[in-house]
């Protein structure tokens, strides 16, 4: 059996990702998991989160999950969602956060002062809404997700990784700015999967079948 471990650190759309995951791959065990030994049986790991870095990180270290996630990023297929993503960078500029230092990299604030958008509006920070994504690179996990699809985005800030072969994903929000990265056995996003219909339960299918 297929086992998938939603990483259960107090913060993160649990639900939605587990309902998401649970639809895309009917076939796998799905669970959300504050169990550590949990986390280290599982094929492959989620790791959400929503919210303010600094509590992410917070939570994550005290609730004594964050060696399980550290050991699945090096050893099993991992896909980071939203802040989930921005989690494994080096450190975040809210706060100044350090993060988990998986990949290479900061996570920095958008910085759309004075710019306005073509129907003259001004943008708005935090970006909530449909983007289109463009797929820099070719990743199994994209597999018959057509190139430029929409996704859904509820973000102030964003990764700017340090190697750029790291970006498979990229969208326009005011700046071009990475949506998407991976590496080995990682791939993360800032936009949310199963806020993102087909196209995202597409990733989640190919997640549930990567061999990486």
């Amino acid at each position: 059996m297929n086992k998938i471990a939603i990483v259960d650190y107090g913060m993160g759309n649990l639900r939605s990702v587990y309902q998401a995951l649970r639809a895309a791959a009917p076939e796998a065990d799905v669970s959300i998991s504050s169990d550590a030994s949990e986390i280290r049986a599982a094929d492959r790991v989620v790791l959400p989160g929503q919210g303010a870095m600094r509590d992410c990180m917070g939570c994550l270290n005290e609730s004594g999950l964050r060696e399980a996630v550290v050991e699945a990023a090096a050893t099993k297929p991992m896909f980071g969602v939203c802040v989930g993503e921005q989690m494994l960078f080096d450190v975040s500029d809210e706060g100044n956060t350090p993060a988990l230092g998986l990949l290479p990299g900061r996570v920095v604030r958008f910085d759309l002062e004075g710019q306005l958008q073509d129907d003259g509006s001004r943008f708005k920070v935090p970006q909530m809404g449909w983007n289109r994504v463009h797929q820099t690179h070719g990743h199994p996990i994209w597999a018959g997700v057509p190139d430029d699809s929409y996704f859904y985005f509820v973000h102030s800030y964003y990764v700017v990784p340090a190697k750029p072969g790291l970006t498979v994903g990229e969208t326009v929000y005011g700046v071009p700015f990475t949506c998407a990265v991976a590496q080995d056995n990682i791939f993360a996003t800032q936009f949310h999967p199963e806020k993102s219909a087909q196209a995202g339960l597409a990733l989640y299918r190919n997640f549930a079948q990567w061999k990486p």
